[in-house]
């Protein structure tokens, strides 16, 4: 899909941290982010979805040489899926880590 201006990758790359948080936050039972519900558990789910497409794209494309730049594509929504899957229990470990510390 070819999204093009900067605008249209600003949206292209919304829309993929978003599929991606979702079907990741679905695949990984028991999150931390599991009790929220509403809006912030849609932002939590697009910030995630953008940390694990990024996490994603340095492992995939930039270190094994996997992939390309389109926004969104299969490959890419694999990698930001996979990406999101590292990047959930990492929050989650610093989120219940900050909550312990206060």
């Amino acid at each position: 899909m070819a999204v093009e201006g900067q605008g249209g990758r600003m949206v292209g790359a919304l829309f993929l941290g978003f599929i991606a948080g979702v079907v990741a936050r679905v695949l990984m039972p028991g999150d931390a982010f599991r009790k929220m519900s509403g809006p912030v558990s849609w932002l939590v789910s697009v910030g995630l979805g953008l940390a694990g497409a990024m996490v994603g794209y340095v492992i995939f494309t930039l270190g094994f040489g996997i992939g390309d730049d389109d926004i969104v594509d299969w490959g890419g929504i694999l990698s930001a899926i996979i990406g999101t899957l590292i990047v959930i229990p990492i929050a989650g470990w610093l989120l219940r880590r900050s909550n312990r510390a206060s």
